[in-house]
């Protein structure tokens, strides 16, 4: 399977938005900055909670002001609805290559828009200094992505280049 085979694969932004919660996400994005663009995508969190347009707004907003455990919050979060509607099990632990595959039979961008938020999950739970969890998530992605679609594979090079050199200044 090819990750990146956009034919005919719906995305996170095709999905319909009510007007009213689209008029928030509007609002939040001319006062970005500003304390009021929260309470915008918050608002808008909470009239359309299972809407992944929303969550990549709030994710995008505390990622970007370097609010990296809220930003997990919602990455945790649009893994769980992305998860529910693959019937993929309920945590990303227990995912499989054979989940992945019935995934894509239901949908390829949704597919495709998990492994991209476990990935990012994976980044900042490193940034976190959640190593064992960020380096677990990474090497849940390249598993279940083995043409490395989604670049996985480079950000556990990083992960084990920094232990390797860390090991080398520890015995020196």
């Amino acid at each position: 399977m090819d990750l990146l085979d956009f034919d005919q694969a719906e995305l996170y932004f095709d999905e319909p938005l009510a007007q009213d919660v689209a008029r928030l996400l509007v609002s939040a994005a001319d006062t970005y900055g500003s304390e009021e663009a929260e309470g915008f995508l918050l608002r808008a969190n909470l009239m359309a909670p299972q809407h992944l347009m929303v969550l990549v707004a709030l994710y995008r907003y505390y990622f970007y002001q370097h609010r990296l455990e809220d930003a997990l919050l919602v990455a945790e979060s649009a893994l769980a609805v992305v998860g529910r509607r693959l019937a993929f099990p309920e945590t990303w632990v227990y995912l499989r290559e054979a989940n992945v595959g019935a995934g894509v039979m239901r949908s390829m961008g949704l597919v495709r828009f998990y492994l991209m938020v476990l990935k990012a999950a994976g980044y900042i739970n490193l940034r976190l200094g959640h190593h064992a969890t960020g380096q677990a998530m990474l090497e849940k992605l390249v598993e279940l992505d083995s043409h490395d679609r989604m670049g996985g594979k480079a950000l556990l090079e990083v992960i084990h280049q920094s232990m390797n050199e860390d090991d080398l200044q520890r015995r020196a």
